[in-house]
């Protein structure tokens, strides 16, 4: 009778561990996706995200493979902590801050065939929420000839542009 009972209470507790630690929600699969991606394991965070950005993962993994051990080692001190979730139908975003960032990130999730996935884009790989986009700096072109009628400063062997009155 003692060993049925203790094998019912041990099932309860059980139950009970698994039924409230949901690790299908947005919040436990962005956790595990960006702890797992801050500390460079990659594959990891593969196991929380859609196919797209699985390749984009696997292109990360090859250029972490070349930094040096210290950098790694560094890495796994960060930490990731989750401030918001909104979640609307299949789709959700995860609000976050890092020990390392001076502002708040987002992330996006989907939800396919019933698990929450992180859909990690580009927009997705820096800066926080509260910086303005730099802008572009602007190409020109040194070779080609002034519109003032002077000679060209920096002129080409194969282009030189000078405009005689």
């Amino acid at each position: 009778m003692k060993k049925l009972l203790l094998s019912l209470a041990a099932t309860f507790v059980l139950a009970i561990a698994l039924t409230s630690c949901n690790t299908n929600s947005p919040k436990a699969a962005a956790d595990k996706f960006l702890t797992n991606l801050y500390h460079m394991d990659y594959d990891g965070a593969k196991e929380v995200a859609t196919e797209d950005t699985k390749k984009m993962l696997d292109m990360m993994a090859q250029f972490s493979s070349m930094m040096p051990d210290s950098t790694k080692e560094n890495a796994k001190k960060i930490k990731v902590d989750i401030k918001d979730v909104k979640e609307e139908g299949d789709k959700a975003t995860v609000i976050y801050t890092t020990s390392e960032s001076t502002g708040e990130q987002k992330i996006d999730l989907v939800k396919q065939n019933g698990k929450w996935l992180v859909q990690y884009n580009k927009q997705d790989t820096g800066g926080d929420m509260t910086e303005q986009p730099a802008e572009e700096p602007v190409m020109t072109d040194t070779t080609a000839a002034p519109v003032d009628g002077t000679t060209n400063t920096n002129p080409s062997s194969a282009d030189t542009a000078v405009k005689t009155h």
